[in-house]
C-alpha cells in the first residue's frame, strides 16, 4: 500500500519584490511598500508553481498543507491541488512572523519535507524554527540568495522534493546546508556583511542544490589586474556598458578611476559614468537609441550569471542587448571554484533563460579564454 507523504509549503509572496527596482532585498515593511510603489510586483508566488507543477504529478500520492491565500494556498491550488489550509494571515501584508509561525506549525504536524519560497531572509525565518529537526528545501525566490539550502532554479525544487518524496527515493540522502545571510541596510550601503545563521537538512540530490555563496579569495588582485587589461582592450567608442555587480567587476571600475557601485549595477559611456546603482527602468532609459553590452561576473561557487543580486538586469534588458553583446568576466580561481559546474541563469523568464542554453567564453586574463557551459 503506498504511503501518502505530508509536504508543507510555505510561499513568502514579497520575497524578492526589491530586486529590479534596484532594492537590494525585501525586508521589512517600508521596503515593500516603497518597492510597489516603484513599480515591482511579486515574483515568488510564481517561481512557487513552476515547483509545484513538478511535485502535482505525484498529488494523488501527497497531503499538501499550507497557510491561506497568497502563503501557498492560491499557488497549490493553481496546480490542481487541493491543499489542506491551516493557520491564518492578513492577505496582502505577510511579515517574518507569519513565516515564523507557519514553520511552526508545519514542525509540529512533522511535515515529511517542508517547501518554502523566498530568499535569505526567508530560510532565516524557517531555520530559527525547525533548525535540523525536519527536512526542507527552498524554492529561489529572492534577491539575494547566499544560502546553500535552496534548488538551483524553482521548478528544479520541485523535481528534487518529487524524488525525495517518491517511494524509491527512501534511500535519498539529507545533508545540513548552511543558512546564511546580510545585513541588507550595509547591502544598501555597498557592504557585504554575511553571517551564518544555523543548518537546515536538505535532500542531496547533485547540482540541484545551490551551494553557499563563495567570497572573493585574497590576493587576486594581479589576476584582476590582468584581466582590467583585457576587458580595457574590448572598450568601444559609442557603447553603454552596463556594469554588474561584484567584486571583479568593482576593481575594473576602480581602476577607471570611478567609485563603483559594489552591489548595484552602473552604466559607462564614453569613458563616463552615466548611471549609477540604476533599477530595471533606469536601465531601460539609458539603452534607448544606444547600442548596449553587459559586464558581468560569475557568483563564486554557485555560478550564477543572471537572477542572483542583479535583478535589475531583467529579462527586458537582456532580451534588447542579445547574448552576444554580454561579456563574462572571472578569474581563472573562481572558475575553478565551481568544481565543473556550468554557468547558471534564472531571469524567472524561461524562454530568456532558454537562450543562453549553450557555451558562453569567459574572460580570465591578458588574452585568456575558458569556454563553459550554461544551464
Amino acid at each position: 500500500m503506498t504511503q501518502v507523504k505530508r509536504v508543507g509549503l510555505i510561499v513568502n509572496p514579497i520575497a524578492g519584490i526589491g530586486g529590479r527596482v534596484g532594492l537590494k532585498g525585501s525586508d521589512g515593511q517600508e521596503i515593500v511598500d516603497r518597492a510597489m510603489r516603484m513599480g515591482a510586483s511579486p515574483g515568488s508566488p510564481k517561481k512557487a508553481v513552476l515547483a509545484l507543477r513538478e511535485l502535482s504529478t505525484i498529488k494523488e500520492r501527497l497531503e499538501l498543507i499550507t497557510y491561506p491565500c497568497e502563503m501557498g494556498e492560491h499557488e497549490a491550488k493553481a496546480c490542481g491541488m487541493s491543499p489542506k489550509v491551516i493557520g491564518s494571515a492578513e492577505r496582502g501584508r505577510t511579515t517574518a512572523k507569519d513565516t515564523q509561525k507557519a514553520a511552526r506549525d508545519m514542525l509540529n504536524l512533522r511535515v515529511d519535507l517542508l517547501l518554502f519560497a523566498g530568499g535569505d531572509g526567508t530560510a532565516r525565518d524557517v531555520c530559527a524554527v525547525i533548525g535540523t529537526e525536519i527536512p526542507a528545501l527552498g524554492i529561489p525566490s529572492g534577491v539575494k540568495i547566499h544560502s546553500g539550502v535552496y534548488a538551483t532554479y524553482p521548478r528544479n525544487a520541485g523535481v528534487v522534493a518529487t524524488q525525495y518524496l517518491s517511494e524509491n527515493a527512501s534511500s535519498l540522502q539529507l545533508y545540513e546546508g548552511e543558512v546564511m545571510d546580510i545585513n541588507e541596510d550595509a547591502f544598501r550601503e555597498g557592504r557585504l556583511e554575511t553571517r551564518l545563521y544555523g543548518y537546515l537538512k536538505v535532500p542531496c540530490v547533485g547540482e540541484m542544490i545551490q551551494d553557499t555563496k563563495g567570497a572573493t579569495a585574497p590576493g587576486q588582485e594581479s589576476a584582476m589586474e590582468a584581466l582590467f587589461c583585457d576587458v580595457l582592450g574590448l572598450i568601444e567608442h559609442d557603447v553603454l556598458y552596463i556594469i554588474g555587480p561584484g567584486s571583479t567587476t568593482n576593481f575594473m571600475m576602480n581602476k577607471l578611476g570611478f567609485k563603483g557601485t559594489l552591489l548595484g549595477v552602473d552604466a559607462l559611456y564614453n569613458g563616463q559614468i552615466v548611471g549609477s546603482d540604476l533599477n530595471e527602468a533606469g536601465i531601460l532609459e539609458l539603452m534607448k537609441n544606444r547600442k548596449a553590452k553587459i559586464i558581468v561576473t560569475v557568483i563564486g561557487r554557485q555560478g550564477y550569471l543572471f537572477g542572483r543580486g542583479n535583478q535589475q538586469i531583467s529579462p527586458s534588458v537582456l532580451r534588447q542587448v542579445g547574448k552576444e553583446n554580454i561579456i563574462v568576466i572571472a578569474t581563472k580561481e573562481k572558475l575553478l571554484g565551481l568544481a565543473g559546474s556550468p554557468l547558471l541563469i534564472d531571469t524567472g523568464d524561461e524562454l530568456v533563460d532558454m537562450t543562453f542554453q549553450d557555451y558562453m567564453q569567459v574572460l580570465t586574463g591578458y588574452g585568456e579564454r575558458m569556454v563553459l557551459k550554461v544551464t
